[in-house]
Formats: C-alpha cells, structure tokens, sequence
C-alpha cells in the first residue's frame, strides 16, 4: 500500500480507508508538474494520472488497486485548464469508477455500483471512536451483497438495506471490523475500536488521550501485540530496546520485575523506578499484569509530559492500556506458548586437573582427597526450566453493553533447581452504556501467585568458590568442602532450605463518566490496589558429621530446625475526578482539564521465626515450634496524597499547538510546612508542514518541532523519615542498679522536602517518501534538585545506622534520543519494516553534602568500590588502577618513587602492580581513582519485520556501551583455595608465563583494582519470531476466525567482552524497607558489581494462536 498526504492533513487522515473486503493502497508521491501527464499512443494509466492530480492540489486519493490497475484514460484528454472535480467527472465515469469527498484532503474512489439503493429498508446512524470522535471514511456494506456505503466527515450515513434481517459490516483499515445484525431495526450507530495501525497515530497521556501530531511532549508507544510475541512474563521485558530514552535490565529470575530506567538514573536514594498506571490504578508493581491483555504501553519520558503526575513522576510514566469489548458476536480466542529455558552465559570454571595445577602454586600443602572426580558444581544446580502460558479470551457486546474478559494461566522453571514461579491472572473489563451521555466502566483484574525461591547469595558464591575435586554427593552423603575453605556444598544448601511465597493481588477501576453536553465530560473513578503475600521458609536440620557428608567436620550445618513466616498486606486507594472541556471554534481547537485527586496507602508487615519445628510440611506452623526461640518483627507505612490539577490543549489550524499543565501535590511523608509540591509545565509545537513556504518542498510529508519544559517531583522514601521515634529496652544503671528506659532511636531531619527535576526537552517529528520513513530527534536536560541522600555522621552521636536522611544533593542527565523507522508495503500480499532507536546519555553530580562524597558498594574483604561524588555519574567506581603484573623481580625493583625506595616491596614476580596515583611513593587508599560507571554512555534496539502473505518474520535487537562492570564474584574471595575461572588458570602468571596479564594466585586480600573491572558493553538478539497464519478460505471452511502459529527465542546470541553470567547490572544490593512489595527496588549508588546475579537465560518457544 502507497500514500501520498498533502502536509497539511491531520493525523487521522494518515489512516488507510476500507472499500468493502478489498484492501485499500494510497497514491504514491510523483514529482510535481505544472503540466496534464504526458499520454501514451494508447493512453494514461489511470494510477499515473490520480498521482498527479493528488501532487498538483496537494490531496490524497483511497482507493483499491485492483480497482485502477490495468483501467487508461484517453491520449486525447486534456486536463489543462480544468478543475479537479472537472477532472475526476470526466476520466471515472467510463471506467465504471466514481469519487466520494470526505473532506478537503482526501478523495474515495470507489465502483459505480457502491451506491445507496433505494430498496426496502433506509437505514442511518452515526460512526465513532471509542472517544466519542466522529469516523469519516468508514465502509459500511450489507453483508454479501455489493450494496454500501461511506460515513460522512461528521460520521454519519445512510443506505437501503434489501429488508431488515441483513447484516450490516463496518470496516475502517486501522479499526477492528464489525458485523452487526440489523434485526429489524432503522438506526444503528457504532463505536469502533481502534486497531494497532491506530494506535501508532493516538496516544495515551495522563488522564486523556491526544494525537500524536498534536503532542508538545516526548512519549514512546508499543503496542501489545510486539510484547505478546516474545516468551516474557512481565510487560516490560518486552518493551526492552523499542523506546528511545528507556532502559530496560532484565533478570532471569521467575516472577522478577526488570529494573527500568527512563533517561538515566534519576534518584540517589527515593527510587529510580517509573510510575505504572493501569488503566488508571497507580503502581510500583506490574508483575500482575498480563501481556496478553495490553493494548498498548506509552512512556511519558518528558517533564512536560509526566508533570500532570506530579509527585510520582520524576523517573517517568508509564501508561498501560489493556483490552476492551467492541460491539458484535462475542469472539473466542485461545494464546498459548510452551517452551524451555537455559542459561544464555555460563562462567566456565577449573576442572579438576586444572584446579590441582592452580592449587600447587596457590596452596602446595593442600592435600587432594581420593575421590577421582571433576566436579561441575554449576551443572550441580542448574537445569532446563519448563516454561508455558495459556490464555483463553472472551470480547463481544452491543451498542450498551461491551465486555472482555480473559484468565491467564503461567508456568515458569527457573534455571536453578527447584526454582519455580506460577500465576494464574483474570481481568474483566466492562462497560456500560446507560444513556446516550452516561456511561460505567468497570475493570478489574486479580492475580494468585506461587514462587518457590532458591538462597542465591549463599548458591551462587559457593558454585563458583567450591573446589572441583570433592564430588556433589556419593552413597547418599553430599561432598564436604570444609579443607577447601570451608565454601559450604550447594547442592545442600538447596536441598536444605524450602522457602516459598504465595501472593495474592486485586486491582480494580471503575469510573462514571456523564456529558451534560457534547463538548463536556465529567469523570469520577475509583480505584484500589490490594496485595497479600505469604511466605515461608524452612531450614532443615542436619548436622556436620558422617550421617549427612562423606567426611565430617567444618561449619556447614544447621544443629536445629528453623521456620520462619513472613506476612504483608497493602491497600492503596485512589479517588479521581476530572472535568473536561473540548470544543472546535472554526481553526481553534480547545481541550481544558481539570481535576482533584486523593489517595491513602496503608501496608503491614509482620515477620516470626522459630527453631526446632518438625520437618513435616503438615507441621510448618510457629505453633510447633520451640516457644523459647521465638523471634519477631514488625513493620508498618501509611501516608497520604491530595492532588490538584489542570491541564490547557489548544491548537490553531493544526499548525500551532501549546500544552499548559499544574498540578498541586500534598504528600503526608514530608513535615508539614513542606509537604506542598507545585508542578507546572508547558510546551510548545510548530507543525512546520503545514506553512505555505512549505508546500513546496518535496523532502518531508510531516515536520513538527516542539519544545518544553516542566517541573516533577519525587516522595518515594519512608513515611517516617522525618517523625522522631522513642524505642524501649534501653538499660542504664542509677546508683550501681539497672533501670529500664526508652531512648529515641535515631536522627530524623524535621526540614525533609521534596526532590525537584526540572527538564527541558526539544524535538523534532518528520515523516518522509510517503510518511514511509518516519523518525524523532530529541535532546534533553534533566537537572535534579534537593536530592535525598544518606549522609554519614559520627556514631558517638547515637544514631544506630550512623546515617543521616536529608536533601543534599544535585545532578543531571543530559541526552540525545534518536528514532528512525522505514515501513512498506511492496504489494497487497508483501510488506516489511525496519528500524532502530538510539540514546545517549550523561549522569552526572553537580552539587553533594558540601562536597563530601558517598561511599558505598563493599565486595568481600575490598571495603567500599563506589563512590557518588561531583563532577561523576552517580555509583561511580573508585578503584586503584592496576598496571599489570610484575613479570619479574626486576620489574619490582624498578618501581620506585622519587627517592628510589620501591612503591610495592611486598611484591612478588607475578603480583599486580598499581599505580601510584598521588605520587607519593606508597599505595594506599589515596591513590584510588574514578574508573568508570556502571551507565552506559548510550544504548540502542534494531527492529525488522517482514509479511509475506501468511508468513511472518521478526527480529529485535538490544545493546549498549560505555559502561563497567566490576566482577565482583571474581573479587569475592577469602581463600586461596576457592576455584577459579579454568581462563584464568590456563593463563595465569607463572614463571614460565611471564608476559601473562592474569596475577599468580587470587588471593583472599586483594585490594579493590580495575583488574576487576570489565566492559559491560553488549550486542544481543533479544528476539526472533517466525509465524504463519492459516489462509482465510479455509478458516471460512473449518468455521475458525484465525489460527496463527509461530517460534520464537529470547535471548538467542549475545555478543559481550564481560567474563560473567551477564552485562546487565543495575544492583549488587536491593533496597528494601523489609517488604516484600519493595523488594525489587535497587540502589543506583552502589549498582554494577556483579556478586550473585541470576543468570539470563535463553528461551525457545512454540506458540499459538486460535480466534472463534
């Protein structure tokens, strides 16, 4: 399908048109001539000459190709001098073809016999999006017959029906068809839902939708159906490397939560995650959502845009839109995936023989046991995890009741044995169409939950630490590691532990929404958020003798049982009410919002632990365990929000477009003489096409550049940060006898207040050759202020964390976004896409706790590795820099200082040597230097696609560059007879290797070094999908709508210079408040050490998909 669009027609004119079933092509851009087209000996094509007429007074023409292909006009016709409808009633006519006006720009042409007929039964009625917005355009055809017509710009129509139990279709290219039944009826209006090709053109924003041309902000849009093909679980996953400006870090672990970071790390302390919205439940948790039920996902990235949130919108927005019912016979649909996963990057470590080759340098004396075996202790713990979704959808209504419902069903391995993750989802969806201007939506959607966790901090560094030589298990009896270093065997330690959570999460909206007037709609809309999660972990007994090891002795054991139970609710309610303006006074179009909001969040936490509980699962209850052991905890949060807001959209004659928003925020977790936040924003947009200087240029079809600037906060701390707390059990002695008191039991700051990010944001939109190449420039500044850092004090002043809660810091993130898509359509049956996004982005400190750094990042016996200071991104690495090895005692006595004393006279052949960074002749801490960040300087995704006729093919493709990682499982070492990586042994510094860059021995007080420090830049296919959809003739055979099966893989080839499981590290230390709910929250200051990740796993996949 072609397009030619003057530049100055509006977004929904980019939408292809529908003519009865057949497929609607565009005319395609010629150049422009003063002069009629040239004729041949037997004419014009009449293809050649729509194209001239639709260059020359800058219109489009919708028509099928079949309908021009092969049709001539007359050499003998001049068109000189003639208007166009002149033109048009001359060359149709003897084709059997005539035209249709939709409006100024765009022309239908279409058969003479797609007529209205008078026969029987007149039938009217009006054609609108789910907006409430007018469809011009729409083909409405009696079902089987040739009998039709097209709605008029205001959306209504007209036709003869041959009597009143026909069915009448609906079809619009970029909405979804509909067939309704007549059933003796003269009137039938429609509201049509908007289909994917829709969506790319219309965008959700807070509280409301706009075009796309029309925006003065900076979103990103997916739509579901490029998540729903990959085998992910959670919907950000599936976004990763199709938006500019969006980062997305992915674990392997089932049921985890990607780490998301919208144009940089924006948060030192209150949280560097987005805000979700779920048809407007606000959250920090989408791991309740299920792809199959998203229609689309846009990320508001800009202050401008993500100002109308307010308080919560400082690391961005994201939107999610799920399903709705459209009008017609209910639809039955069926998506299933079944597949396996494996780890996609496997550290290689010693063998045997290599290990003892590595021990005779590193530990002589140690003695090597009897037991002949090489020991692949990853292979030990890890396995192919079974993976499957399955899917069942119901979606169907009338002109007052539309309903969709879906229950989805999740199977997912981990890697790691034992490790698992089930879900079962339902959402429901409904609206109800009460009166003409009245209408009840209600959504709602609930998720049920098992997880069965593995202890990867204690699996993870003992798999890689355990020595090669001592077998998993034998008779029985598990290997015992306590001569080498006592590393703990972690087949045992899974064995060992059952640790399993059960969650439980209700999420619901429903909102009443009434149009006094056409141009009025006034909204309420109540939403809540509930989660209740159940955990268990159990620590069996066994203890370090004969019965349960080969040979006993060392440390690992467990004299006594433990259980320990840990449970948490949350409720979280929100309240909105909006009034919205919207009007058109002739060139001047006018929307106006303006709403309230409130919100109250409410969580409890309580955790209890005893010892010696029977091993029966039947008897895992605290009740059953020893009372004199008992332990507890408790944790509490509740805090509120009240919200004002309004927003301004005004354009004139879709050529100047302003945006103006405020929003007022009161947070209960600040002080009260600092608990009001004022946000305001505006933007502004040129759309440069639609001059006239413009019209003449043959370069772009679309040109808007637009510009903003907007102030968001952020509240994501602890609700208590500021309130004084007194805490018992305080023992001081009066007089030589104990007394029992109370003390306060740390130092909050009464003068807390918000972080503040103003941004500014400037970009430029254009389409191309046909609005076939589209693309995106933008560049950004984000500064943030007042952030909210922990800043060290001395302990003597009773603070038991000896940190201290305060605004003390600032920093920016400045950056390029860039965004390019080609997309054709070579023929009916052929069509193809490609294209990519880029973004580059600089972190940086400008101001912190008067020029104090922060430490932070510990690895091991190394200390702190990171320090957050001005002038450098935020967690920067703070290392001594390694200048190789010593290759020889030579080499030690020439490295000297000023005085000819030598820097390292520790040294051995063979042993790193640093860089006496401060020149004083002694390596110590001060010769630490900043060595890079674990952000990366810029990222990037590739995105193909291709149709042919049924067939399908794509490919997505994610990377990015510039960053470090410090291999912090490599450094973590307290023996020297832990295992070491079989590279490293092969080529380690010996006296016969002396050009090696690898150390003689790893040993256990290694200072923190940039040999550590590794590249953390990657290339990787994220996903490669190859479907095909059954023919429609014999769907229509077998009574199937649409069958479509497909392959695909995740994660099939990473190209990476990092040793390690994996380049994407965000956290070697989660933050977490003790909930569950927040425990995927991490720290940016101390991010990018890679201790105990969960490796990333590819995934291979069948799917299918059935619609009734």
């Amino acid at each position: 399908m072609k397009l030619n669009l003057p530049a100055y027609s509006t977004i929904w004119l980019l939408l292809p048109f529908s003519l009865s079933a057949q497929e609607v092509a565009y005319a395609a851009k010629t150049q422009m001539q003063a002069e009629a087209p040239a004729a041949s000996s037997s004419g014009v094509p009449l293809r050649t000459a729509l194209n001239k007429l639709g260059k020359q007074h800058r219109i489009s023409f919708a028509y099928s190709s079949r309908l021009v292909d092969g049709k001539m006009i007359p050499a003998s016709f001049n068109a000189k001098g003639l208007s166009l409808t002149a033109v048009l009633d001359e060359i149709l006519p003897p084709l059997q073809l005539e035209y249709r006006k939709i409006d100024e720009g765009l022309y239908v042409i279409k058969p003479q016999q797609l007529t209205e007929i008078n026969i029987a039964v007149p039938v009217k009625g009006t054609v609108k999006d789910n907006e409430g917005n007018p469809l011009p355009g729409v083909t409405i055809q009696v079902k089987g017959t040739s009998i039709g017509t097209v709605s008029q710009p205001d959306g209504t129509y007209t036709l003869n029906a041959p009597d009143s139990s026909v069915t009448l279709v609906f079809s619009f290219i970029g909405y979804d068809p509909q067939e309704i039944p007549l059933q003796g009826r003269t009137e039938v209006d429609v509201v049509m839902s908007a289909g994917t090709s829709q969506l790319e053109q219309v965008v959700v924003v807070g509280y409301g939708t706009q075009r796309k041309r029309d925006l003065t902000g900076s979103i990103g849009s997916v739509r579901g159906e490029e998540i729903t093909k990959q085998p992910v679980n959670t919907a950000t996953q599936g976004i990763q490397g199709k938006v500019a400006g969006v980062q997305i870090i992915s674990s392997g672990a089932p049921g985890s939560q990607p780490l998301v970071r919208v144009r940089g790390t924006g948060s030192m302390l209150a949280g560097a995650e987005p805000l979700y919205v779920v048809d407007g439940v606000l959250t920090n948790d989408i791991r309740n959502i299920n792809t199959a039920d998203i229609v689309t996902m846009d990320i508001l990235k800009d202050a401008s845009s993500a100002a109308i949130y307010g308080v919560r919108a400082a690391n961005g927005v994201v939107i999610i839109t799920t399903k709705r019912g459209r009008a017609g016979k209910m639809e039955v649909s069926y998506n299933m995936t079944a597949g396996f996963r494996e780890v996609a990057n496997l550290v290689k470590m010693a063998n045997s023989q290599q290990y003892q080759d590595y021990l005779s340098d590193a530990a002589p004396n140690v003695t090597i046991p009897p037991y002949n075996v090489s020991t692949n202790w990853y292979d030990a713990i890890l396995r192919k995890g079974f993976q499957q979704t399955h899917n069942i959808s119901l979606t169907g209504g009338s002109e007052k009741f539309l309903y969709y419902f879906n229950a989805g069903f999740l199977t997912d391995e981990g890697i790691v044995n034992t490790n698992k993750f089930d879900r079962f989802t339902i959402r429901s969806n409904n609206e109800y169409n009460i009166a003409d201007n009245l209408k009840l939506v209600a959504q709602f959607s609930y998720m049920t939950a098992k997880t069965k966790y593995v202890d990867l901090a204690g699996i993870y560094n003992n798999t890689y630490r355990a020595a090669p030589v001592i077998p998993v298990m034998q008779d029985g009896k598990y290997g015992n590691t306590a001569a080498f270093g006592n590393v703990g065997n972690p087949v045992l330690t899974i064995d060992k532990n059952d640790d399993r959570l059960k969650e439980n999460r209700l999420q619901g909206t429903a909102y009443l929404e009434y149009s006094p007037w056409k141009f009025i709609k006034l909204r309420s809309s109540m939403s809540v958020n509930q989660s209740f999660y159940n955990r268990k972990r159990y620590g069996y007994q066994y203890l370090n003798d004969e019965s349960t090891f080969l040979i006993a002795g060392g440390n690992q054991q467990r004299p006594e049982s433990n259980l320990t139970m840990v449970k948490e609710q949350n409720q979280d309610w929100l309240w909105d009410n909006t009034a919205t303006f919207q009007q058109r006074f002739g060139d001047h179009d006018l929307t106006v919002l303006a709403g309230y909001t409130a919100q109250q969040y409410t969580g409890e936490y309580i955790e209890a632990s005893r010892r010696n509980v029977p091993m029966s699962e039947d008897l895992w209850y605290l009740i059953a365990g020893d009372p004199n052991s008992s332990t507890n905890t408790a944790e509490g949060d509740k805090y509120t929000r009240t919200s004002i807001l309004a927003r301004l959209n005004y354009a004139y004659k879709d050529k100047y477009l302003l945006t103006a928003s405020f929003r007022n925020d009161a947070s209960s977790r600040f002080p009260s003489e600092n608990r009001n936040g004022y946000f305001p924003a505006v933007g502004v947009g040129w759309v440069l096409s639609q001059e006239n200087f413009m019209r003449e240029q043959q370069v772009f079809d679309f040109l808007k550049l637009r510009g903003s600037w907007g102030r968001i906060g952020n509240d994501n701390i602890e609700s208590n940060l500021y309130i004084l707390t007194a805490s018992s059990g305080l023992l001081y002695f009066f007089g030589g006898q104990p007394t029992l008191g109370t003390s306060l039991s740390d130092i909050k700051n009464r003068n807390l207040q918000w972080e503040t990010t103003e941004e500014y944001d400037i970009g430029l939109e254009f389409s191309s050759i046909g609005r076939r190449l589209t693309g995106e420039i933008n560049y950004y500044n984000k500064q943030t202020i007042d952030a909210l850092v922990g800043v060290r004090i001395p302990g003597l002043l009773g603070d038991p964390d000896n940190e201290y809660i305060t605004n003390a810091g600032s920093f920016t993130n400045k950056g390029w976004e860039f965004t390019l898509q080609w997309k054709d359509n070579i023929s009916d049956d052929f069509d193809y896409t490609v294209g990519g996004n880029l973004t580059f982005n600089k972190n940086e400190v400008t101001g912190l706790n008067q020029g104090q750094p922060l430490f932070r990042g510990g690895v091991g016996q190394q200390g702190n590795i990171t320090q957050t200071a001005s002038g450098h991104p935020i967690g920067s690495f703070y290392i001594l820099e390694s200048q190789g090895v010593f290759v020889d005692q030579a080499a030690i006595d020439a490295y000297v200082n000023k005085d000819g004393e030598k820097i390292q006279p520790d040294a051995q052949p063979g042993d790193l040597k640093y860089r006496d960074a401060n020149d004083d002749g002694v390596i110590n801490n001060d010769d630490k230097i900043f060595a890079g960040s674990y952000q990366p300087k810029f990222y990037y995704g590739i995105n193909a696609g291709v149709n042919y006729k049924g067939a399908d093919l794509s490919l997505d493709f994610y990377g990015n560059a510039g960053n470090k990682i410090y291999n912090g499982k490599k450094a973590y070492r307290y023996e020297t007879t832990d295992n070491v990586e079989a590279d490293y042994a092969d080529k380690r510094w010996r006296a016969d290797r002396p050009s090696s860059t690898d150390p003689r021995i790893l040993a256990a007080n290694m200072p923190a070094s940039t040999y550590f420090l590794e590249s953390g830049s990657f290339f990787r296919l994220n996903n490669i999908t190859l479907g095909y959809t059954l023919p429609k003739g014999l769907m229509e055979r077998i009574k199937f709508e649409r069958i479509r099966i497909y392959l695909t893989s995740q994660n099939l080839f990473t190209v990476k210079q990092f040793s390690g499981f994996s380049p994407e590290m965000i956290s070697s230390n989660p933050r977490s408040n003790g909930f569950i709910s927040t425990q995927n929250n991490a720290s940016p200051l101390e991010a990018g050490i890679e201790l105990q990740p969960y490796p990333t796993t590819r995934t291979y996949a069948v799917g299918l998909n059935v619609t009734f």
